[in-house]
């Protein structure tokens, strides 16, 4: 059997070589403390939170023949790209932060979920990498959504409501949350 290993690893915000990243996870939420990058002193923001996710899938073949394929899906955030202003900064703002982060690991589940109905194909290469385009973009409106309907976080009940939203959809995609 003739083996071709093919993997990719995408990032949906930027794309960051040998810095540390925290995968998502049910146990651990981000603190200003992950947040180190040095804030760019001519914006208004209070902070940015990078995170995108990351993906690689591996190809089997046999002769001219895809027979299997495995993938890895990850909701990351990226401590040296992400800052915030401490004189600014306080606990509802890295609330908002850390949904943006949550949203994140949202659309790695619904990554995850449209490659689980996925057959195994010759041209499951180039699926798998519409599919990974498509959910970027998705997650791209999503979050720039999210920001606009909260202002930014200034709109206290606008982030209730999205806090609640996101809580909602994390919990029906359970099924395929972060494991790492």
């Amino acid at each position: 059997m003739h083996k071709i290993l093919l993997t990719f690893s995408l990032l949906f915000f930027i794309q960051i070589q040998n810095n540390p990243v925290i995968s998502w996870s049910d146990n651990y939420r981000i603190t200003w403390d992950n947040f180190k990058a040095k804030p760019p002193s001519n914006v208004s923001a209070v902070a940015t939170t990078a995170s995108g996710i990351t993906f690689g899938f591996s190809i089997k073949q046999s002769d001219a023949r895809v027979v299997s394929f495995t993938t890895e899906v990850y909701a990351h955030f990226y401590p040296e790209e992400s800052w915030y202003k401490p004189e600014r900064a306080d606990t509802h703002i890295l609330g908002h932060e850390r949904l943006h982060f949550d949203i994140t690991e949202l659309f790695a589940r619904k990554f995850r979920q449209r490659i689980s109905v996925l057959k195994t194909t010759n041209d499951i290469a180039k699926r798998l990498k519409v599919i990974h385009k498509n959910i970027n973009k998705e997650l791209e409106a999503y979050q720039n959504r999210y920001d606009a309907e909260t202002d930014y976080s200034r709109n206290v009940e606008g982030q209730r409501q999205w806090e609640a939203r996101v809580k909602r959809e994390l919990k029906v995609l359970e099924l395929y949350k972060s494991t790492k």
